[in-house]
């Protein structure tokens, strides 16, 4: 039977593939894209009788085209941690779902395993700035600091790269940066040797250079938010750009709205980190979603910016 694994571009899709299949190599097709480009199912929907391994792409987004799948014989295991919706019910449906804002799909992916690979879901946790769920896991291998901050970077800088319009944005598709990892099961050989992350090193200073001087747009009592010109630096870094700034003031939300080839906007929302609820309740009102404590809109219409910073205001004012 054929195997297709389809993850997420980011930090957390790559990590949950590669604990999979160190442990349980298998020789499977590749689907994935940029960190936004998560109706996955999509490209695949002619598959029959194969067995799916899903990561870190929300179900609700790709529900038509999962039940579709499930109708034509395949076996689909599903590891996520976004707004899921109502779950498809087959015998060959096998969902491993915590929409808990202090989880992301590797931590899924470590608890499905006992925690043997756990090194890479203390990265993806990092990467998906999951800080203290990532540091909890580290306490639980007794990791010194130093090793913690490798990991710690090694997960921001995977993150960093996922960020992008187009591939053409990126410094390397996920593929390749996923087939980059497959040789190490010990993220610390990797994070010395690999050439990638010094590109990926090089390129996230440069970036967040430019970032940090930009000023938001609009600031009230529950939130900042940013606007970014359409330029592939300003794709690239808005994930990590956005988790930076809401680290940096944990009790208010955060929007990044980056500026689209069409004219339409690309919005990140960061819940407070104090009470991380409600991004994804904002983002569905404007056809997005996410998860509760981080969630985003793919094509945000320039009419529809005033709406939405209304919406902001009102959905963390609550």
């Amino acid at each position: 039977m054929p195997y297709i694994d389809v993850f997420n571009g980011d930090a957390d899709g790559i990590c949950a593939l590669h604990q999979l299949r160190l442990h349980n190599p298998q020789k499977s097709s590749l689907v994935t894209g940029v960190k936004r480009d998560n109706l996955l199912l999509k490209r695949i929907i002619a598959t029959r009788d194969s067995t799916l391994t899903v990561l870190d792409i929300s179900s609700h987004a790709n529900r038509d085209s999962l039940l579709q799948l499930l109708k034509q014989g395949n076996t689909v295991h599903y590891f996520d941690h976004h707004f899921a919706g109502e779950m498809p019910e087959s015998p060959l449906f096998h969902p491993h779902i915590d929409t808990s804002p202090d989880v992301c799909s590797s931590i899924l992916v470590d608890r499905f395993l006992s925690g043997k690979y756990r090194l890479w879901a203390i990265a993806a946790s990092f990467g998906d700035n999951l800080h203290v769920s990532a540091h909890e896991l580290a306490g639980s291998l007794k990791l010194n600091p130093k090793k913690t901050e490798e990991l710690r970077e090694l997960g921001e800088l995977i993150n960093y790269n996922a960020y992008g319009e187009t591939i053409d944005d990126l410094h390397f598709s996920p593929e390749v940066l996923f087939k980059a990892l497959q040789p190490f099961s010990d993220p610390f050989e990797f994070y010395h040797a690999s050439d990638e992350l010094n590109q990926l090193r090089e390129g996230f200073r440069n970036d967040m250079r430019k970032a940090e001087s930009e000023l938001p747009v609009r600031q009230t009592s529950v939130g900042r938010i940013y606007q970014f010109q359409n330029q592939a630096w300003c794709h690239r870094v808005s994930g990590v750009y956005s988790n930076q700034v809401a680290r940096e003031a944990p009790d208010l939300a955060h929007a990044l709205l980056v500026e689209r080839k069409d004219g339409t906007f690309l919005v990140g929302v960061r819940a407070p980190i104090s009470k991380p609820q409600g991004a994804e309740k904002l983002c569905i009102k404007f056809s997005g979603g996410g998860r509760a404590a981080a969630a985003g809109i793919n094509n945000l219409a320039p009419e529809e910016v005033d709406r939405f910073f209304d919406a902001f205001d009102l959905q963390f004012t609550i």
